[in-house]
């Protein structure tokens, strides 16, 4: 089902993910989703299926997991793997679901504990310039 649409508009599973990726976001995401120069057509089904996936199945999941608990839990794996565009999406989706700045750096705590503290700061580093473009909100 290759598709280059990223509205969604063909596809209503990915139209209900892209609205709960921009209520936890705060912002949309098609303008990271469009086709990319030499992108093969079929990349677009894996963007849509990872859309899917993440904000269609899992995020929307809070009868034993609320928002905010998720939301600390994907900080944590982020800046364990230290994947850090990913973690700047799960920092904002952490302070938009309740979290707090000194939860979230309770969360470093643990991750230079148990993944060392280089890849703590490395994404320490990305936590405050979240928190910076939170304040000039």
């Amino acid at each position: 089902m290759a598709t280059n649409d990223p509205s969604g508009a063909t596809d209503p599973a990915y139209a209900a993910a892209l609205d709960q990726a921009e209520r936890l976001l705060g912002f949309r995401l098609e303008r990271f989703l469009g086709a990319a120069p030499g992108e093969p057509a079929n990349g677009a089904d894996f963007k849509r299926i990872a859309t899917v996936h993440a904000f269609g199945d899992a995020w929307p999941r809070t009868e034993h997991l609320d928002t905010r608990t998720r939301a600390l839990v994907s900080v944590t794996i982020a800046a364990t793997l230290g994947v850090l565009e990913p973690l700047r999406g799960q920092l904002r989706i952490a302070l938009n679901a309740g979290a707090t700045r000194e939860e979230i750096a309770e969360v470093f705590v643990q991750v230079a504990v148990y993944a060392g503290v280089a890849r703590a700061f490395d994404g320490y580093q990305i936590a405050t310039q979240v928190f910076a473009e939170a304040e000039g909100r």
